[in-house]
């Protein structure tokens, strides 16, 4: 069985920095691209920013050079570096991965639980 689990979030004041880690185990056979998603109380969850195997990035405009996404393959963790945080950053962050388990055919869309940031004064 493959999962996802988060760690890193937690309560920071605007302008602080905070670092989302997500670490996928189980019996993996490859992973595609990672993510980070997140989900304000009332809104829909959005894209933050995702990256491919080969370490192509992509960002939303409201995060675009504040927010930095890496990953490492040997440890099957992404990384989210969060800079510059203000308060409309604060939501519930998930990780998600396009995985295929060893020994199988299909690719899997599997997230984690969820990461609570809140950015308040």
């Amino acid at each position: 069985q493959v999962q996802l689990v988060e760690s890193g979030g937690g309560l920071v004041q605007p302008g602080g920095s905070l670092r989302l880690s997500c670490a996928a185990s189980g019996t993996i056979g490859s992973i595609n691209v990672m993510g980070w998603y997140r989900q304000a109380p009332g809104k829909q969850r959005d894209m933050v920013a995702t990256i491919t195997s080969s370490g192509t990035t992509t960002y939303a405009d409201s995060v675009q050079g504040r927010f930095t996404i890496s990953r490492d393959n040997a440890k099957n963790t992404v990384y989210l570096q969060m800079n510059s945080l203000k308060p409309e950053d604060t939501a519930d962050y998930s990780c998600n991965a396009a995985i295929r388990p060893s020994g199988a055919i299909s690719v899997f869309s599997i997230w984690g639980q969820g990461t609570q940031v809140t950015v308040s004064s």
